[in-house]
């Protein structure tokens, strides 16, 4: 297949994450600029069952994804006489009818030569198991990425483990709130994301991968995930960036009960500095929203983000707080409940991420979690 990049416009898509401000209107397919990024191909994006061509030889399609982000993006790169793809969507009935729609419409006829997933995250490696063994070729993935998959995929059990309890109390949970956590069992990663390959090909930072016409660097990413994956076509300007780097929201960044001493936020700003030695002037290819370039402008927003959360935190800490009593300090808006495990991780990494930098203290009492300035 040979992936033209003389594209027609982009069809309707969505914008996800929350509502936006009136300067964010759909401009279609024509160039769009908005707070130091540039949009080329416009704030569309491709249609179900549709593949746009953004550069000779890669092509863009999108999954839907319940909730607020709305869908993922899947590249395909021509690759040897065929395509490899680049992360698979959830698990679920839209997924699996969006593939059928692109693999018997754009993709028609093409031979599937390898299925290579960013990270671990379900919207990204939820169907890799299907389309590997439909294919029969290899999954490409890190190791640790790989490795957390594999481990929740088979950790499923019928209540949830005594350090989930711990950790959630830890945050400040009350008993209601676990109760009602605890019920839903334990394992749901499983129930949307199909049996990861026994094998995979393992890549690694530095690595590059010959991909049709096109030299990939890895470059690795961490603090959203253990070991993400981002690829770096520097001759042609490309960068395939994941969740890693995102033009309008934030990925989550949260301390884990599978790590409760780590400091994800800490890796997260290494990372973003890491990353801010790459070209400015690549074409930014993020897992949710547009193409964008300006990749400096958005990693210093996010560093700038999060430093300035991390401030307002401390002030907050001249009297005790858990770390839900830290969302209104760091989101400024209430907390739903289907958001509620995410916020309470994110508000642990920042808190957690002062107490590494030794402006905060953590005093455990009756095994809640209590922060203050240090």
């Amino acid at each position: 297949m040979t992936i033209s990049s003389k594209a027609e416009p982009p069809a309707e898509g969505r914008i996800e994450g929350p509502a936006p401000d009136a300067s964010l209107a759909d401009h279609g397919g024509e160039t769009y600029s908005h707070r130091g990024l540039t949009y080329p191909l416009g704030r569309r994006g491709p249609g179900e069952g549709e593949l746009i061509a953004i550069a000779d030889g890669v092509g863009w399609a999108r999954l839907p994804v319940p909730g607020s982000l709305k869908h993922i993006n899947i590249w395909v790169l021509d690759d040897d006489e065929g395509v490899a793809l680049v992360d698979t969507g959830l698990d679920i009935p839209p997924c699996r009818e969006a593939w059928d729609a692109l693999l018997a419409g754009p993709l028609a006829g093409m031979r599937i030569t390898r299925i290579i997933c960013t990270h671990f995250h379900p919207d990204h490696i939820g169907l890799a198991g299907w389309l590997t063994e439909r294919f029969g070729v290899p999954l490409w993935m890190t190791r640790e990425e790989w490795l957390f998959a594999r481990m929740l995929t088979a950790d499923v059990r019928d209540a949830p483990p005594k350090e989930a309890f711990t950790y959630w109390r830890a945050a400040g949970w009350d008993e209601e709130r676990i109760a009602a956590e605890a019920a839903k069992g334990w394992g749901r990663f499983a129930s949307v994301v199909t049996p990861v390959p026994v094998s995979f090909v393992r890549m690694q930072e530095g690595d590059t991968i010959r991909i049709g016409a096109r030299d990939w660097r890895v470059v690795i990413g961490n603090g959203h995930c253990p070991e993400h994956a981002c690829l770096i076509d520097e001759a042609g300007g490309i960068m395939i960036a994941g969740d890693q780097v995102l033009p309008r929201i934030t990925s989550n960044v949260s301390l884990n009960l599978s790590e409760p001493e780590a400091d994800p936020l800490g890796d997260w700003l290494v990372s973003i500095a890491k990353l801010r030695t790459l070209p400015d002037s690549l074409l930014v290819l993020p897992s949710h929203g547009e193409p964008f370039t300006g990749l400096h402008a958005r990693l210093d927003a996010l560093a700038e983000g999060h430093r300035g959360r991390l401030d307002a935190l401390h002030e907050t800490l001249a009297e005790p707080h858990r770390a839900v009593d830290c969302f209104s300090v760091l989101f400024g808006r209430k907390i739903e409940d289907n958001s509620f495990g995410l916020a309470t991780g994110e508000a642990m990494a920042h808190l957690r991420h002062l107490e590494v930098e030794g402006r905060a203290v953590r005093e455990v009492r009756e095994g809640v979690s209590w922060y203050c300035a240090a």
